[in-house]
């Protein structure tokens, strides 16, 4: 894929740190790092699987805005969870189709965490 080179090791590194220290004094010391570690290759990803995805449809947007985007935001919602821990330790990005600004249209998605990938496909 052009431009993208891989997620580097310290996106992995942060993400386990993050396991053992989920709260918001360490995150806001560690932002600087998320970004740098995180969110611009998770950008660069999405960037340089744009083209990809025109070949399968170019109804498919893959946009590499860290707000608004196709990247899912680190902050938690803890309203309704058990879990209050503030941030998930997970990243994950979705490729949704022009038809739907919500889920209700088919689209991709990847989840990347230190125990693996997941990716799916679908309508939900």
């Amino acid at each position: 894929m052009a431009n993208f080179n891989g997620f580097p090791d310290d996106f992995f590194s942060f993400f386990k740190e993050l396991k053992e220290n989920n709260r918001r004094d360490w995150f806001t010391v560690n932002k600087p790092r998320y970004i740098e570690s995180v969110v611009r290759p998770m950008s660069e990803y999405i960037t340089a699987v744009g083209p990809l995805l025109e070949r399968i449809s170019p109804h498919y947007r893959a946009d590499p805005r860290p707000h608004n985007g196709s990247m899912f935001r680190i902050y938690r919602d803890t309203r309704f969870s058990k879990d209050k821990t503030p941030y998930k330790t997970h990243a994950a990005c979705h490729f949704r189709h022009v038809a739907g600004r919500d889920a209700h249209a088919p689209g991709f998605y990847m989840h990347i965490e230190t125990t693996g990938i997941s990716m799916g496909g679908g309508i939900w």
